[in-house]
Formats: structure tokens, C-alpha cells, sequence
């Protein structure tokens, strides 16, 4: 007795092949059903004609996606990395447990993933043949997966199966062998739609299936899927399809139906296609329908289906806008709403026609290129021998924002006009290249301010924007309310009533100097100091976080150590170096040491006012006020001998007497000071006015 899943060459009981009824997922026509009586006589029918009569029903119509979704790796289009790379797997036997398909819509994830699983299963026309890249098609297993009624290849939604109880149900699933084919394949389709649940719970199962199981996993989102699924799983970027190879396949397609369309057309739904296989067999399904029997579809036809503006439309929009000329762009946007096209569509139209300029201005032997439509090239390579590459990018820029005003305003056309009166206005003025080219006197002499077109054009939009300009029509745009070029008088001046205003040329600003290095620092404090306004934040961890071990100083560079706190930042020895070799110019050497070192300079800084605050508490002066003003307090003692920190400079402290011997410090911390340093009164001082009544 043999098992139900041995698919050995000398199994004797053959497998019972499934009902074949009703049309298959991928396409492809139900078998007649037997007849009883003898089979009426043949009829010929053209393509696409439903199929009638008295012994065969009626099939239902088959919409395009459906009726020519490919059926091998062969009719796979666009896609040539992902069939080169299965094509070689399936050749080596490498072929792996878990597959994870992402792309947008329509590009064949779902039909990849029905094409592995007859791959996998394919056993041949004589039932002897092995996993492989080229599925016959006739045998039991490729049949019952065409039509969907494999019991081994289970289809789920994400979507609607996304909770754990469902995933628990494909791991007891999986632990048994298939019960007709060669693996058990599993596809889910958006898979991102599973909860955070049901992702960890197959976790496990997707890293060490059985090795009959086989998982592949479909997906718009590939960023939702979580980074342990997806490096469980084999993944294919399946890319847009190119418009080219889109419209050869609708091509292919529209003469398999018997419909006569025009290539422009065809352009025009591959383009709208956006690189989907399906939205593009949509669209055609939808053209090939519009016209009566015996007509063929025309470029004018399925504009009007897809709401597009004209093309040249479009061209003379572009062509007005950036002559400035507003009577003539305010005409033309008159003619797109009579024929009904949508102000953001022509916007949209705006767009992808300044990017198409831009590109021939930047690559010209674009304009050669084939997949790009005549008109464009012809009249489109000549509008960009006009403009310059910032003039299209500001131009991109109006068409972007004015996109979305229109989206979000009450009047979509009313907006839309709005746009592109900017456009025009702005096409006139020059560049801020071209400002900064004049008033640095690159193109000599004095020069008005023109747009980036001739005078002839922008003279038609001087009556619309109402400026009272000369007779010669020029348009000045006004670049400021002030002189620009500074104090010396040079520049551009706006004048009103749009008349020509001359660009004197600035005088030549002299070159900048490199500032000279800062002179060595001679004590630690002096360091500091450097980083202050330079570093912030260096500077506070060195005047909080840092105690000075040693510090020596050199013409050449110095060295210093230092104990730093566990506050301070990892490379603040570093950072310290770097402004070091910045400012002064030398080599220091700025090391870290355990030695206990001396206060931070904020320690010292509280100690010294501390300091000051006892000492001018205690001097008769002090003590005289605070008799005679109960409840005063000291709150601050003002030296001007000392710097930033509230510290007396170094040299104080081993400050010569005349003898030239050292004076050291008394008890309270301060010298004895020179009639020539601030200080306080002698201590036989008279209290001034103290002794009044």
C-alpha cells in the first residue's frame, strides 16, 4: 500500500484529477462539460466573444487582468532580476523555504507566487518530473493549482486572517505531510496586515518549517513587516514596469482582442499605468470598450476617459508662462476648462512637463530618446534651449506648491489661475545668480533688470499687471525698497511704475584675511577663556568638571593633565586639543591624570567670593552701614582686579615687595594692596557722615 503523497514513477494508483468547473484564477477557460449527445458542429468565434450555446453555457466575460495574468516566468514582464535569480535556484536545487515579494500594486507579487507554487509541484506530462522553473501546465498538479482547487496550496488574506488564532492554525497545519503534492505552500497576501501577535507567533515556524512547507509572502508594505520576518525570508523588490514595456504589452494585447487604438493612446495609458501591469489592463480594458463596433480607440478618446489635458495644451501653457506672457497663459487655461480637464491635472501636467525640460536642458541627448513622445521632443527641446536650469527649478517649485493649494481650495480653478499668474510673474524676474552676476560686475556696466526672456514677451503682460510702465513695454521686478550693495551707493533700487532701473556696480569687497593665531596661553584660566564663546559647551564642563593636575607652557605648544569628573564627556581631551591647535597654532599635549589636582576654577571662584564677602564684613566702614541700616546683607563684592571667573589674576599671589623678596598672603587671603589698586579704607578711616545727627 503506498502513501497518498508518494509521487514515485511506479505508483500504481493514479490521483483523481479535481473538478475543473467554472474559469480558472489565472485565466484560462473551463473545460467543456461532457455532453450527452453527439457535440453540435464547431462554431468560429472571434477573440473575446462569449462562448453560447444550446449544449455549453455562456461564460461570463473575463476582464484583461484576469483573462491574460501570466501563467510561467516566461510571461513575467519588467521583472527580469527576480526570474533570473528563481530560474537559476530552481536549476541548483537551492530553492528556499520562505520567499517575501514587495512592489507596488500590479506588478505581479501575487502571480509570482502562484507561479513558484506550480513550480514547486510540477510533476510533468508523463508524471515523472521534478521541482522546475517551467511548469507544464497539463499535469494533475499544475491544473488543480490553476484552478485554484489544490487542497496543498492555500491562498489567505492577511488582511482578513491576521490574528493569532489563524496563524496557530497554519503551525498545526504544517506538521502534516501534503496530501496530494509535492510541498505545502502557503500564500499570504499583504502580509503586513497581520497583528504584532500573529507575527511573533510564526516566528518559530517560518525559521525551521518542515521541510515539505513552503511560505511565500506578498506585500505593498515592506516596511510594516517586522525586521525578524523578513530575515527569515528570501526578498524580491519587484520595480515598476517601464512605459515602454508597457506599451508594447498592451500592444501585444489590444491585437489579441481585435481592437484597433492609436500609439498615442497607448502612451497615454502606460503612462497613466504609473509602471502597475494591472491598472494599465484596466484602463485598456476600459479604452477598448469606449469606441461603437468596427471603430478603432483614438488619442482623443482616452484623454477624455483619463481626464488629461491636452498635450500641446499643456506645451502652450508651459510656453506662455515663461514668456511672462499672462493674456496668453490666462486663454489657455480658459480652453483646458471648456474641455473639461481638471486644474490640478493641468498643474500635474505642468509638473511633469518642467521635469522633462529639465531633463533635456540637463542631458541633452535625452531628446533622442525614443520612448519619449514627438511632441516633447520637438517642441519641448526647443522650449528648454530657452530656459536655464534655475529658472525650471523655481518654476518646479511654483507647480509643487500650487498643486496642493489647488487640492485644498474652495475655487480649484480660481487657484490654479493664481499659480499661474506667480509662474509668469516670477518667469520675468532674474535669478538670484544673476542678481549676484550684476552686482558684482560680471557682466560690466550697467545693465537693467529683465526676466530671463526677451522684452518683446513680456511687453503683452505689462497692460495685465497693470504697471504704468514706458511704451517699450520692459517689466523691472522690484528686488528691495533699499539700495543693495551696502553703504558705498551701489546696487539695484526698486522704482515704482515699473520703469528700467540701472545696476550700478559695487566696488570689489577685499579679501578676508585669515585671522592670526591667538598668542600661547600662559596659565590654565587663559585656556579656558579661549573656549569661551568658541566651544559653550566645553567651556562649562572645563570651568565645573575639570581639576588642573599640571599645566606647562611653551612658545612651541605645552602640556597639561587633568582630572576630570564623571559629568564631563569622554573626549574632552580631545576637544581641548583640537581648539588648542585651532586657536594658538602650537602642538599641545592634553593628557588625563588620577591625581587629586587642584579646585575647579567654579570651586575656587565660591571660595574666593566667599572670601570677599567675610573680609568686607568685618572693615569698620561695612560694619558702620549694617549698624546703621538694620537688616542690610553683603550681597556682592565688586573688584575690577579680577577676571571672568571672580579670581584675581596669577601673578598676584607671588606679587615682589620693594626689596624684591615675596610677600605672602595674610589670613584673609588678599596682599596689601598699592595706593594704586582699588581697595578698601584704611582701617583709622573717619566714617563719612556716619556721625551726623
Amino acid at each position: 500500500m503506498t502513501s497518498d503523497t508518494d509521487l514515485s514513477p511506479d505508483t500504481s494508483d493514479e490521483l483523481p484529477e479535481p473538478p475543473m468547473e467554472g474559469p480558472g484564477l489565472f485565466g484560462d477557460p473551463a473545460p467543456a462539460a461532457p455532453a450527452v449527445a453527439a457535440p453540435a458542429p464547431p462554431v468560429a468565434l472571434s477573440a473575446g466573444s462569449p462562448v453560447s450555446g444550446p449544449d455549453q453555457p455562456s461564460q461570463p466575460y473575463r476582464v484583461l487582468a484576469r483573462k491574460y495574468r501570466p501563467q510561467d516566468f516566461n510571461d513575467l514582464i519588467g521583472q527580469e532580476a527576480l526570474v533570473r535569480t528563481l530560474r537559476n535556484a530552481f536549476a541548483q536545487n537551492r530553492v528556499a523555504h520562505a520567499f517575501m515579494l514587495t512592489g507596488v500594486r500590479g506588478v505581479g507579487k501575487t502571480t509570482t507566487a502562484r507561479i513558484i507554487a506550480r513550480a514547486l509541484n510540477c510533476i510533468g506530462p508523463d508524471g515523472k518530473g521534478g521541482p522546475t522553473a517551467d511548469p507544464c501546465g497539463v499535469c494533475p498538479e499544475c491544473r488543480a493549482i490553476l484552478a485554484d482547487r489544490h487542497p496543498d496550496v492555500m491562498e489567505l488574506d492577511a488582511a482578513s486572517n491576521n490574528s493569532v488564532d489563524n496563524v496557530r492554525e497554519i503551525r498545526e497545519a504544517v506538521r502534516f505531510r501534503p496530501s496530494q503534492g509535492r510541498f505545502k505552500v502557503y500564500i499570504l497576501d499583504e502580509v503586513h496586515m497581520l497583528s504584532g501577535a500573529a507575527f511573533n507567533a510564526l516566528l518559530k515556524t517560518l525559521e525551521e518549517p518542515p521541510p515539505q512547507v513552503k511560505f511565500l509572502f506578498a506585500t505593498t508594505e515592506i516596511r510594516k513587516v517586522p525586521a525578524t520576518i523578513l530575515s527569515r525570508c528570501q526578498r524580491f523588490d519587484l520595480k515598476r514596469v517601464p512605459q515602454e514595456t508597457l506599451r508594447r504589452h498592451f500592444a501585444g494585447i489590444a491585437e489579441k482582442e481585435g481592437a484597433a487604438i492609436e500609439p498615442e493612446a497607448l502612451a497615454m495609458i502606460a503612462r497613466a499605468a504609473d509602471g502597475s501591469v494591472r491598472d494599465g489592463l484596466s484602463l485598456l480594458d476600459q479604452a477598448i470598450a469606449m469606441p461603437t463596433e468596427g471603430e478603432g480607440v483614438s488619442a482623443d478618446q482616452v484623454r477624455d476617459m483619463l481626464g488629461l489635458a491636452d498635450r500641446a495644451l499643456v506645451m502652450d501653457l508651459m510656453e506662455a508662462a515663461m514668456r511672462g506672457d499672462l493674456p496668453a497663459t490666462l486663454a489657455a487655461m480658459d480652453r483646458a476648462h471648456e474641455r473639461g480637464a481638471d486644474p490640478g491635472v493641468v498643474l500635474a501636467d505642468m509638473a511633469e512637463l518642467t521635469h522633462t525640460l529639465t531633463r533635456f536642458r540637463a542631458v541633452p541627448a535625452l531628446r533622442n530618446d525614443p520612448s519619449v513622445p514627438e511632441a516633447d521632443r520637438v517642441r519641448g527641446g526647443a522650449l528648454a534651449e530657452t530656459l536655464t536650469i534655475p529658472v525650471l527649478g523655481r518654476a518646479w517649485q511654483v507647480l509643487l506648491r500650487g498643486i496642493n493649494e489647488v487640492a485644498d481650495s474652495p475655487d480649484r480653478r480660481a487657484a490654479a489661475e493664481m499659480v499661474l499668474i506667480r509662474l509668469a510673474h516670477l518667469a520675468e524676474m532674474p535669478t538670484p545668480g544673476e542678481i549676484v552676476r550684476r552686482l558684482s560686475g560680471a557682466q560690466g556696466g550697467a545693465q537693467p533688470v529683465a526676466g530671463s526672456q526677451g522684452s518683446g514677451a513680456q511687453g503683452s503682460a505689462s497692460p495685465a499687471r497693470g504697471a504704468a510702465g514706458p511704451a517699450s513695454g520692459t517689466l523691472v521686478g522690484a528686488v528691495g525698497t533699499a539700495s543693495i550693495g551696502g553703504p558705498a551707493g551701489g546696487g539695484l533700487r526698486a522704482v515704482a511704475g515699473g520703469a528700467p532701473v540701472a545696476a550700478e556696480v559695487a566696488p570689489a569687497m577685499p579679501p578676508e584675511t585669515e585671522a592670526a593665531p591667538a598668542p600661547v596661553p600662559a596659565t590654565f584660566r587663559e585656556v579656558v577663556a579661549l573656549a569661551s564663546g568658541r566651544k559653550p559647551m566645553l567651556h562649562a564642563h572645563l570651568v565645573h568638571s575639570v581639576h588642573l593636575v599640571r599645566f606647562d607652557a611653551r612658545p612651541e605648544g605645552g602640556r597639561i593633565e587633568l582630572r576630570t569628573r564623571p559629568d564631563a564627556p569622554r573626549d574632552l581631551a580631545g576637544q581641548l586639543t583640537a581648539l588648542l591647535q585651532e586657536t594658538t597654532g602650537a602642538r599641545w599635549t592634553v593628557s588625563l591624570s588620577n591625581a587629586p589636582g587642584e579646585p575647579t576654577i567654579a570651586e575656587q571662584s565660591r571660595e574666593a567670593k566667599a572670601a570677599r564677602l567675610e573680609v568686607a564684613g568685618t572693615h569698620p566702614l561695612v560694619l558702620a552701614v549694617m549698624q546703621a541700616f538694620p537688616g542690610a546683607q553683603i550681597r556682592e563684592v565688586r573688584d575690577a582686579a579680577l577676571d571672568a571667573y571672580g579670581l584675581p589674576p596669577p601673578d598676584l599671589s607671588m606679587a615682589l615687595a620693594n626689596d624684591g623678596e615675596p610677600v605672602e598672603e595674610d589670613e584673609t587671603g588678599y596682599l596689601p594692596g598699592d595706593d594704586a589698586g582699588p581697595g578698601f579704607a584704611p582701617d583709622d578711616a573717619e566714617p563719612a557722615g556716619m556721625d551726623r545727627p
